[in-house]
């Protein structure tokens, strides 16, 4: 009887090892597939629809089909459930995005902080300069401010090498503050994570900016008033 029990777990974990070897292998067709169209995978796990998968890579949420034969860009909707599922699946993606990044954010703190929001911003980008122009309001909301950069032109434009300085300045709020202001801001350099913060964003499918997370990981694309992000967040 001993015999027949051991036989039986070493052919349950023989077959077990070849299905994990089988979804390597799966993982690795489709790791090679996607790279030859410049997306790099960070992650592959079977989707809420049969045979699909969904893809986490540095420029955002993919779906794929057949090993990457397939490839599926766009939102998904549970009609049942009522959600988006693109969303369920980047939250938590972006909430340890954001915490490991946490001690290269530019912060300004609401003295009476009731919510935190992660904001992606650019200084040449105007509705970026006008949501700066309300921080204040934002402050005395109880919201508090934290920046991460998202230089729109990538790490060859003007906009990286000013982001740059902002986060090299001794006092960088005060540099951020002057660049938003359309000012020049003095040129410094540092070791900085300018570049990690630009990927981060990439692969949060953040596209433009400002881009602004919730605590919760939820991503609110483009400007919004203190007013309605106020009514946003109680609202949540």
């Amino acid at each position: 009887m001993m015999k027949k029990v051991v036989a039986g777990l070493m052919l349950a974990f023989a077959a077990g090892s070849l299905a994990a070897a089988t979804v390597s292998d799966d993982h690795a067709k489709l790791k090679a597939e996607l790279a030859q169209v410049g997306l790099k995978v960070n992650s592959v796990a079977d989707s809420v629809i049969p045979g699909v998968q969904q893809v986490l890579t540095d420029k955002g949420l993919f779906f794929a089909a057949n090993q990457g034969q397939f490839l599926i860009e766009g939102n998904i909707y549970d009609l049942t459930n009522k959600q988006l599922v693109n969303d369920k699946i980047l939250q938590e993606v972006r909430k340890s995005g954001i915490k490991a990044m946490q001690s290269s954010v530019i912060e300004y703190k609401a003295k009476d902080e009731k919510h935190v929001i992660t904001v992606f911003t650019d200084t040449s980008c105007g509705y970026c300069r006008k949501l700066h122009t309300e921080i204040q309001t934002y402050l005395d909301q109880g919201i508090t401010v934290r920046y991460l950069a998202f230089p729109r032109g990538g790490v060859s434009s003007e906009t990286y090498t000013e982001l740059q300085s902002i986060w090299c300045a001794k006092n960088p709020q005060q540099a951020m503050n002057t660049a938003k202001a359309g000012d020049k801001v003095t040129i410094a350099q540092c070791k900085n994570t300018v570049a990690d913060q630009y990927n981060l964003g990439q692969s949060f499918g953040i596209s433009g900016t400002p881009a602004i997370v919730l605590a919760d990981g939820t991503l609110i694309p483009g400007y919004q008033p203190a007013a309605a992000l106020v009514a946003t967040l109680n609202a949540r």
